[in-house]
């Protein structure tokens, strides 16, 4: 009796895996991944993702020009006013350059509306990237936005002859800045909730209304009391009474709390407004 010739190579004992086996192998091997060191944030990522916001020349000229030219046009013509104990143009350069952090962050954490659009947040959800730390990284870049606005407000604010003791503008200019947390994770959770033809532009109607409320582009003293009394509950309110502190004359202790409450409800919002898009991978 003929026996047929073996075709495995003498001396091997590999063995064949069946297709359905490796495939099962490969999924459970995904179900063991080690989650990274703190959930995925690196610097590696946020120095990417940094780039790829300050590469976007919309975004630059829109963050940078929009205040300054509102200065311009209401700040400057009241150089020579007080309010109280405080010159109206120096006020007024403060307040603006709040309400340009809270356009810049707010509209670069809206931006995931575009990724999501592409797929990008599907992606993620393959990751073992945490929600908290993508939020984490879109605000921090936001805020890098926001600080440029600062700056480019407080530099023109010195150059047309509005003076401040140099202590008085840096500890404004950092308050706004940090912040503007609140309004970079606004602008993630946003981008979340809304398609991305619509997220940016409902965020900019927004934070108008707000700036408008909250005593950013007017004093809180022309409006009735009861808007007066809706206005510190308002997340503008807040950053705008925090950031004009340095000015003087004190301020309302509330807007702490405003801050915090506010912040709270946006990282929260975003969060799970993260995890109800990438559940549908």
């Amino acid at each position: 009796m003929s026996t047929q010739p073996s075709t495995q190579p003498a001396g091997s004992s590999k063995v064949r895996t069946a297709p359905g086996t490796a495939s099962a192998r490969f999924l459970s091997s995904l179900d063991d991944r080690r989650i990274p060191r703190f959930g995925g944030f690196s610097a590696t990522l946020l120095r990417l993702e940094l780039l790829r916001k300050l590469r976007n020349r919309r975004t630059l000229i829109f963050t940078m020009i929009m205040p300054a030219v509102f200065y311009l046009i209401f700040g400057l013509t009241n150089k020579d006013e007080m309010l109280g104990s405080t010159n109206a143009a120096l006020y007024i350069s403060v307040s603006l350059a709040t309400y340009g952090a809270m356009i810049a962050t707010t509209t670069g954490g809206a931006q995931v509306a575009i990724e999501r659009a592409l797929g990008w947040s599907r992606q993620l959800a393959l990751t073992p990237l945490r929600p908290a730390a993508y939020i984490l990284i879109k605000v921090i870049v936001s805020m890098v936005l926001g600080a440029v606005s600062v700056i480019v407000v407080f530099v023109l604010t010195a150059i047309t002859g509005v003076h401040a003791p140099l202590t008085t503008l840096v500890s404004s200019g950092l308050l706004v800045i940090l912040t503007s947390c609140v309004f970079a994770a606004f602008g993630v959770m946003l981008g979340y909730l809304l398609p991305a033809e619509n997220a940016i532009q409902v965020a900019s109607m927004v934070l108008g209304i707000l700036s408008l409320i909250g005593g950013l582009f007017v004093p809180l003293e022309i409006w009735p009391d009861t808007l007066q009394t809706i206005a510190r509950f308002t997340p503008a309110y807040g950053v705008g009474e925090i950031a004009r502190a340095p000015l003087g004359g004190g301020y309302d202790h509330w807007a702490i709390v405003s801050v915090l409450v506010w912040l709270a409800i946006f990282v929260a919002g975003s969060a799970l407004a993260l995890r109800r898009d990438t559940s549908r991978v």
